[in-house]
């Protein structure tokens, strides 16, 4: 029985994040234990979720990893917290295009049974308001709107129309905020720019945040209707039960990997966006019989590459291996005894010069590559492994260049693997999401890494020798026969 909120809007724009961060730091700040949660595939908002609570960032995609994960992964995550605060997508309908509500907010609130805040930007509206929150209240009758936030509202004149307004709607007022400046995030090409980049502003602006919600928010009230939210029947996702249903004898969990999938890392303090893969050094199992027995897999972190979720990590350890961070633009080399590297998304083109300039670790990552060993690399990755970005020199890993595009590449795919890889056997189907402002030329190698069905019937990404590189994200917990069979080409 886990206290829970899920925090949605009429649409994107609205202070979702805004507030959604502020309530967790403010609560946490009051001495409970917080567990933040996203709908849908976004990295960034996690990392300012982490930043609040101490806890990492886990999204909720319904699409991704189906309706029947949801509910398990929620619990994994809140397992232990006092409230669990969930942070909608876009508006509280809107989900994959032409999938109905697959994947919106309001779906996952229903698999959840939590009650919904509503974020309303009242900056240009005053009785108005009270017709739009009664649209999203009535709408659909399964999802519960307990209460609204309103956002940007300007004088206390401003205020005392908008309350008298939803006097009558039946949804109660748990929060007024004015515009602050001190609360805002910058943003840039794919949304907002992430804490790894901005680390110390970003501990102010969450600061502010929870002040701003302090002040602004009636904290009882939103508490009291997060524990009103009924029981929620649904047994934790593990990573250890997930890979032994994929196959794995005894979940190949090796003994003391513990739950949280969190491990060494090495002296650059590498970080990924969720908080997934962290650390400063050190780690057991680092001497020859530990690596025989847990094969080393680095996975690339710090400012370049913030796109992790929190349960890659997890699968990999409890498949086996000793999962260890290293910063792409700090470490001239691979981590020590590495038999496998993850890459996953960011922002390679925002570090394209200092990628280019750490020649040694560009040497050895390639070299990695050419030993055939296991590479996986999501889109940023994909990049990093190109022959160049944007003119600069890369890995040179593929016989591709990528260069940056004014064009936008957004929304949820479904995949089969073309090819043979270290992640997946020709066949093997899945969901992934695209989001991306760069290109690639050529888009697909020799041997493609997927079929992609929609918007158009295309092929995309490259499989060569050990290497899998593609701008798809995935989420592993959906098909963990894909971590299950990376560790193992890890060994072999």
């Amino acid at each position: 029985m886990v206290a829970r909120l899920v925090i949605a809007a009429p649409s994107s724009g609205a202070g979702k994040t805004t507030v959604a961060t502020g309530l967790m730091a403010a609560f946490a700040g009051r001495g409970l234990a917080v567990s933040p949660h996203k709908v849908g595939p976004d990295y960034i908002d996690p990392g300012y979720h982490a930043l609040a609570t101490g806890r990492p960032g886990r999204n909720l995609d319904a699409f991704m990893c189906g309706t029947e994960l949801v509910a398990p992964l929620f619990a994994h995550g809140a397992r232990g917290c006092d409230l669990a605060v969930v942070e909608g997508v876009m508006g509280l309908y809107d989900g994959a295009a032409d999938r109905g509500e697959l994947a919106s907010t309001a779906q996952v609130a229903k698999l959840l049974r939590a009650p919904v805040v509503l974020v309303v930007d009242a900056s240009s509206q005053s009785r108005s308001v009270a017709a739009l929150v009664h649209g999203f209240a009535s709408w659909d009758p399964e999802v519960r709107i307990g209460g609204v936030i309103l956002n940007k509202v300007a004088t206390d004149r401003h205020e005392h129309l908008l309350r008298e307004a939803l006097g009558e709607s039946g949804v109660p007022v748990m929060g007024v905020l004015r515009r602050a400046p001190a609360v805002s995030t910058p943003s840039r090409h794919l949304g907002l720019v992430p804490v790894a980049e901005r680390h110390a502003d970003a501990v102010d602006a969450v600061r502010a945040q929870a002040e701003q919600v302090r002040e602004g928010c009636d904290l009882e009230a939103l508490l009291a209707l997060a524990r009103s939210a009924p029981p929620l029947r649904a047994e934790a996702w593990s990573a250890a039960a997930a890979l032994r249903g994929a196959g794995a004898p005894g979940g190949a969990v090796v003994p003391g990997a513990g739950a949280g999938g969190v491990v060494s890392g090495t002296g650059a303090g590498a970080v990924t966006g969720a908080g997934a893969v962290t650390g400063a050094g050190g780690g057991a199992g680092r001497g020859a019989a530990g690596r025989a027995e847990r094969p080393v897999v680095a996975v690339a972190g710090g400012a370049a590459f913030t796109f992790s979720y929190a349960e890659h990590a997890e699968l990999l350890t409890a498949a086996g291996a000793e999962v260890v961070a290293f910063d792409p633009l700090r470490d001239e080399k691979l981590p020590e005894g590495t038999r496998g590297l993850v890459i996953g998304g960011g922002f390679p083109e925002v570090y394209a010069p200092e990628l280019s300039a750490n020649e040694s670790l560009r040497d050895a990552v390639s070299a990695l590559a050419r030993s055939g060993a296991p590479v996986a690399a999501e889109c940023a990755g994909l990049l990093y492994l190109a022959r160049s970005l944007d003119g600069r020199p890369m890995c040179g890993v593929l016989d591709a260049d990528a260069r940056m595009s004014q064009r936008l590449t957004l929304g949820y795919r479904d995949a089969v693997a073309v090819s043979d890889s270290p992640l997946a056997a020709a066949g093997t189907r899945l969901r992934g999401h695209e989001f991306h402002r760069t290109v690639i030329e050529p888009g697909a190698g020799a041997t493609p890494a997927w079929g992609l069905r929609q918007p158009e019937r295309r092929v995309e990404g490259f499989v060569l020798g050990g290497v899998h590189a593609s701008y798809l994200h995935t989420h592993w917990a959906a098909l963990p026969e894909v971590p299950l069979r990376f560790v193992e080409h890890c060994r072999s």
